[in-house]
């Protein structure tokens, strides 16, 4: 998780994705699947700088990203929809996060994300 800048421009969001995503191992970065907001415009600049493909979904379609709907509700148990993560430091970011990566998952096998991902560090 991290914060997306205040300036929601596409070129802003592009270069925050990119370089959040440039912490990961190539082979981890696939693809982004994303919806309708403008604020993904420099879709075309951000598979160049990442060769990530980017997939969006129909309006109105969120089973379209089961996966990311899912996680958005377990963010809900900590942070209320429309909730400022401006006015949440890093650190308490990092707790949910970590929190949230800690618990299994039924999708995983029942592996939590931190060992899934662990996993495919090791592999990498």
């Amino acid at each position: 998780m991290g914060h997306l800048p205040v300036e929601r421009t596409g070129e802003a969001v592009r270069d925050s994705i990119v370089a959040a995503l440039a912490q990961m191992p190539t082979g981890l970065r696939r693809t982004l699947t994303w919806d309708q907001g403008a604020e993904m415009s420099e879709h075309r600049a951000f598979t160049m700088a990442t060769d990530m493909a980017v997939y969006f979904c129909e309006p109105a379609s969120p089973w379209q990203r089961g996966t990311n709907e899912n996680t958005n509700g377990l963010l809900r148990q900590y942070l209320p929809k429309g909730s400022d993560l401006s006015s949440h430091n890093l650190e308490a970011l990092t707790a949910i996060t970590d929190e949230l990566n800690g618990r299994p998952r039924k999708s995983l096998g029942w592996d939590t994300p931190a060992e899934r991902m662990a996993a495919l560090l090791d592999t990498t």
